[in-house]
């Protein structure tokens, strides 16, 4: 469960883009769910847009390099149009390239980065569907970590490790970076906080 929330909920917002990045299985999901689900709770115009879901409605995305980097353009301009219409999108992509990434921050007024970057081992050892074995028998092709690269971002506004912090931890961190004075998704008297959540430990699937 997410972090506890102020008794007296943001009467304004501003919108923005929240986009986690990281491997599969290093937690993005996880952590981005509960941090839609303490915006929602709090009456924010939130969004959430999760890469196995959007592949899910589209199958036939590819995982080539060019077809990687077409998907999150495509997720970026629906994330851009959002904001547009004050919208707070939260966005959890593997998204390996800093290019694409980058790409998507020029076409948002406030991006908020998030890189999970738990590392591989850990992930490949979360990961109950063994994907990261067959990448690394050569079953899977275009695999992030194993057989294509993961290009980590250069100044992201914010870095998480989920083998250092639970998940509640990693909430209250992400809640307080994008209230930040220079970051503000949020505005309110007293602002928005997160302190005192039920202690989680790092998940232990893969659901990045």
């Amino acid at each position: 469960m997410a972090a506890d929330l102020p008794q007296n909920p943001p009467r304004t917002h501003k919108p923005g883009v929240v986009w986690f990045t990281g491997l599969s299985g290093s937690g993005k999901s996880t952590i981005a769910e509960d941090v839609v689900q303490a915006c929602a709770a709090q009456g924010i115009a939130v969004e959430y847009l999760d890469g196995d879901r959007v592949r899910a409605m589209f199958p036939a995305t590819g995982f080539t390099r060019v077809e990687r980097d077409e998907h999150i353009r495509r997720i970026g301009f629906v994330a851009h149009l959002l904001e547009k219409h004050g919208v707070l999108v939260v966005c959890s992509f593997v998204s390996p390239y800093r290019e694409a990434r980058d790409a998507v921050r020029a076409m948002c007024s406030r991006f908020i980065e998030v890189y999970v970057a738990t590392p591989l081992e850990e992930c490949a050892r979360r990961d109950v569907k063994g994907l990261y074995a067959r990448a690394r028998r050569g079953e899977i092709q275009n695999f992030t970590g194993i057989s294509d690269p993961y290009e980590p971002p250069a100044q992201p506004e914010l870095t998480l490790d989920t083998t250092k912090l639970t998940v509640a931890a990693a909430v209250a961190k992400v809640l307080q970076r994008i209230a930040a004075p220079g970051n503000a998704v949020f505005r309110a008297a007293g602002g928005i906080h997160a302190a005192g959540g039920t202690s989680q430990p790092a998940p232990s699937s893969p659901i990045g």
